[in-house]
């Protein structure tokens, strides 16, 4: 059994006769985000921030709703290591509000300057987001408000990236002195976005498609950097696309 269904019956026990209305009070969260949570096919879990709130408002040890407090969820969580059942997927859009243990992360694009200029700024976008776990992003040394999305245009970067893929970067990496040579990071390119793997040179940097059949590598010194406007968007940490 997982740490969400360990939580979700402990905070059924917990909330026992109770109105729901005066446990999200006490709690300080809605109604509807432990209807969500406690319904018998849940659309949200019990993240690590509401857990941990709810502990506190309970004058409970923190980490008590994360222990099995029932010996049947043993032999339940021993059941469901020999036999898979899958779950229905819960379905979400930009709309849906996101889980405590969640961030939603926004996409960059470009956008022209002035109709027909050739000239771009990079922007975020207002309504276009990925959904990244708290735990994952923290694991890869991430701050959430470093956390952006990228979509990979052209085939610069085949086999390993097609044209739509997607990219989480992290903005708070963007000197050259913190590259690590080969890695995959952002750029902003004369307004333009690309990803390319960077490599450091005495006298400047290169960068590297995957595709070099096509894409022969491009090096630009110090100068060049300046003058061709070129800047470090963000290290690359995942990417993600679909199968086609």
């Amino acid at each position: 059994m997982d740490i969400y269904a360990i939580r979700k019956r402990n905070l059924e026990a917990l909330a026992g006769n109770r109105k729901r209305k005066e446990c999200a009070e006490k709690w300080g969260t809605s109604s509807s985000v432990l209807s969500q949570i406690l319904s018998k096919n849940p659309v949200r879990n019990l993240g690590d921030e509401l857990a941990r709130r709810i502990e506190a408002a309970e004058d409970l040890p923190k980490g008590y709703l994360d222990n099995v407090r029932d010996m049947s969820l043993v032999a339940e969580s021993a059941t469901e290591s020999q036999h898979t059942d899958l779950k229905d997927i819960a379905l979400w859009d930009d709309s849906t509000p996101i889980d405590d243990d969640e961030v939603s992360v926004p996409f960059l694009r470009e956008v022209e300057l002035a109709a027909g200029s050739g000239r771009f700024v990079i922007e975020e976008s207002s309504n276009s987001f990925l959904r990244f776990g708290k735990r994952s992003l923290r694991q890869n040394g991430v701050q959430f408000s470093n956390a952006k999305c990228v979509t990979i245009r052209g085939n610069s970067m085949l086999p390993i990236l097609r044209d739509g893929a997607t990219v989480g970067i992290n903005t708070g990496i963007t000197s050259i002195s913190d590259v690590t040579d080969g890695d995959l990071y952002a750029l902003i390119h004369n307004g333009q976005l690309r990803v390319k793997q960077l490599y450091r040179l005495p006298s400047g940097v290169r960068l590297r498609s995957f595709n070099r059949e096509e894409h022969p590598d491009e090096d630009y010194t110090f100068q060049d950097i300046q003058d061709e406007q070129i800047s470090i968007l963000g290290h690359v940490f995942w990417w993600g696309m679909y199968a086609r």
